[in-house]
């Protein structure tokens, strides 16, 4: 007999309606002739009878009660559909190829460093980027008290809506809301620190085998989150002869009919670059040209030295459509409370609805924003005092300061001074110092001889420099610069003249 399995209600009233099983029915007909809701399934009742003489609906399946379930009732009396396949023989369990693909460039160039730092001199990380580490730079305390409050209150403690609470939301909007670039609560979505507010983005607006524009050098994780999804990684080149403003014409070569997004980080890690107004509006003016809609890194966007203007991306837009990534980690110095958020700027309507229910439904796989952070983020957003803001940004340009100045008379480095957020790169003219293969070398041996950790530019795909984290305290910056002086004094070796010079 055909092993066929059916849908069957067991609340003691059969199958919905009548159906029939080779001509004969249920509820009044039967299987094998014999009946359901009355009748039974190999000779045993169902709705007063039993499975393995046990009721159901006043009995159970193996003695507990069914009352309203639906179960799998097959033609051989088994309540479990029929086996298409053989079991497996064997244990074989692999990881996805989500996984598998998922690889962070940071982490697989340091994990391959051999770091065995001098014994005799204290380490300094100039590697992290996190601005809590040495303890010099802590929060305001007035951020400190919103998070006490909202613990208090009591209000916070159970789950919030994927994309946020409403009040949350309408605070983030009324903050950076312009007359240029006007938000609103549903054109906010809060999210687990301003990572996920960027996997989300890419996540809505990318498919496999399309493509994104990166910069280059860039924040390693847009390339760790776009392979894991099968989307290719386009770098497009930026200038450090010009403060790292984009080489505009290499990064319209790459556009093509698969490109999904052009992700664009201002101010810049690991540059800590600030483009002008002008250049944002010639890379939008790119994008327009395109129609390809902007994935804004603006993690950093209220960290800029003064004399530097950072209008956001949005505000210059009339009409490509931009998701601007954000957060706490940065300005307020908590990057562990993981809060951040994207912003949905779309004047011309060209996301439509279904990006934006597209981004809603991506929330609901996790939920996301820590809700106590959440219940905070009204008051950490109204009552910050500017004070602090002012004082995060001056040290942070005075360190800059002191780096750049002394590396700048360092002999084979080249260093580039910021314009905002937390780093500096510097490049190693690698003609000068033949005892080293790349910036990892380079970088490692800085380690072994003298405890200065720098991170190699090889992790954003761009060798042959090296990024300095600013955040240190000023002292440990004036230390680290001078080993890192007396490291290069040791290795420099004056470039071969060539035979041009002889001659003259």
């Amino acid at each position: 007999m055909e092993n066929k399995s059916y849908l069957v209600k067991m609340n003691g009233n059969g199958v919905l309606g009548k159906a029939a099983v080779n001509g004969k029915t249920l509820n009044g007909g039967g299987v094998n002739g014999k009946t359901l809701n009355g009748g039974g399934v190999n000779g045993k009742t169902l709705n007063g009878g039993g499975v393995n003489g046990k009721t159901l609906n006043g009995g159970g399946v193996n003695g507990k009660a069914v009352h309203g379930s639906f179960h799998h009732v097959s033609v051989n009396g088994s309540l479990y559909p029929a086996k298409t396949k053989s079991r497996r023989q064997r244990w074989e369990v692999k990881p996805s190829e989500m996984a598998n693909n998922t690889l962070n460039p940071i982490r697989a160039i340091v994990d391959g460093m051999k770091l065995s730092p001098n014994p005799d001199k204290p380490m300094i990380a100039l590697s992290i980027g996190d601005p809590t580490v040495f303890g010099n730079l802590p929060t305001d305390e007035a951020v400190l008290q919103a998070m006490r409050d909202a613990i208090d209150s009591q209000k916070f403690n159970g789950y919030a809506p994927s994309v946020g609470y409403l009040k949350s939301r309408e605070a983030v909007a009324n903050f950076y809301s312009c007359s240029e670039a006007p938000l609103e609560a549903d054109d906010v979505i809060l999210t687990s620190g301003c990572s996920q507010a960027i996997d989300l983005a890419i996540s809505v607006l990318c498919n496999p085998g399309d493509n994104i524009l990166m910069p280059c050098p860039g924040f390693s994780l847009y390339k760790t989150l776009a392979v894991s999804m099968g989307i290719e990684v386009k770098l497009y080149n930026l200038l450090p002869e010009k403060s790292w403003e984009i080489d505009l014409q290499h990064l319209e070569s790459l556009i093509d009919e698969r490109t999904s997004c052009l992700i664009v980080t201002n101010p810049s890690n690991p540059c800590g670059s600030v483009f002008t107004k002008e250049h944002l509006q010639k890379i939008i003016k790119v994008a327009s040209r395109h129609c390809v809609p902007i994935l804004a890194d603006e993690i950093y966007s209220d960290m800029v030295f003064p004399g530097c203007d950072c209008p956001s991306m949005a505000s210059l837009s009339s009409d490509v459509p931009i998701l601007s990534c954000g957060g706490l980690a940065k300005r307020w110095l908590v990057p562990g409370w993981r809060m951040g958020w994207i912003l949905i700027h779309d004047r011309n309507d060209v996301f439509g609805s279904e990006i934006r229910q597209g981004l809603v439904k991506l929330t609901q796989r996790i939920l996301g924003a820590c809700s106590i952070v959440q219940g905070a983020l009204e008051s950490i957003l109204n009552n910050t005092p500017q004070s602090f803001y002012s004082s995060t940004i001056s040290f942070l340009k005075s360190n800059s300061e002191i780096c750049f100045s002394e590396l700048s008379t360092v002999p084979g480095l080249n260093p580039v001074m910021p314009s905002g957020a937390m780093y500096l790169m510097a490049g190693i003219d690698m003609d000068h110092f033949p005892d080293f293969k790349n910036d990892v070398d380079f970088t490692e041996r800085l380690v072994t001889e003298q405890s200065v950790f720098c991170l190699p530019a090889s992790a954003f795909e761009y060798p042959n420099f090296f990024r300095i984290v600013v955040t240190v305290p000023e002292e440990m910056m004036v230390e680290a610069c001078a080993r890192i002086r007396e490291f290069c004094q040791r290795y420099y070796r004056p470039r071969s003249r060539d035979s041009n010079d002889l001659d003259q």
